[in-house]
């Protein structure tokens, strides 16, 4: 199985976003509105970078990725990379997509020339911690922190 990552094109921006919310709901993680968030993919292409992983059968998994400058960013500074709102189709799960989605965002922030990169995961997404850590990330409690109550988030970083 060959996987292309890649930019989504447009005429892919609802599958993605059905995408996403089917990959966080598949694990009870889309809590209130943030389906709405989630679902909103063509937002997230004209104000960050929206990146697939994709094959012969169609689209495998998304990733935000939020450039310096972008409303998406949530903990990311200047000189850091940032992304977001990783997701896996159900089909796809325990091919390697997730870590090959965030070894794009890596590469893409020492394109940039940034020398970090970081990201926020729930404290409950315990697979997608697996995968920052097997790549190197490390935990940042200082920067911990809860959009809304009753959802905490842990931040990560990798050092580039």
């Amino acid at each position: 199985m060959t996987i292309d990552i890649r930019p989504a094109v447009p005429e892919e921006y609802d599958a993605v976003g059905e995408l996403t919310v089917e990959a966080y709901s598949h694990d009870g993680f889309v809590k209130g509105e943030y389906a709405m968030t989630l679902r909103a993919a063509a937002d997230r292409a004209a104000k960050a970078e929206l990146w697939v992983a994709a094959d012969s059968s169609g689209l495998l998994g998304t990733v935000t990725y939020c450039p310096v400058g972008s409303v998406y960013r949530e903990i990311g500074r200047d000189d850091e990379g940032e992304f977001r709102m990783l997701g896996v189709a159900g089909r796809a799960r325990g091919l390697g997509i997730g870590t090959a989605l965030t070894e794009q965002c890596i590469e893409r922030t020492r394109e940039l020339g940034q020398r970090r990169i970081v990201m926020s995961s729930a404290v409950y997404m315990t697979t997608a911690h697996r995968i920052y850590e097997r790549l190197g990330f490390v935990r940042l409690p200082e920067r911990d922190w809860s959009p809304i109550p009753g959802v905490d988030l842990y931040a990560f970083a990798l050092d580039l």
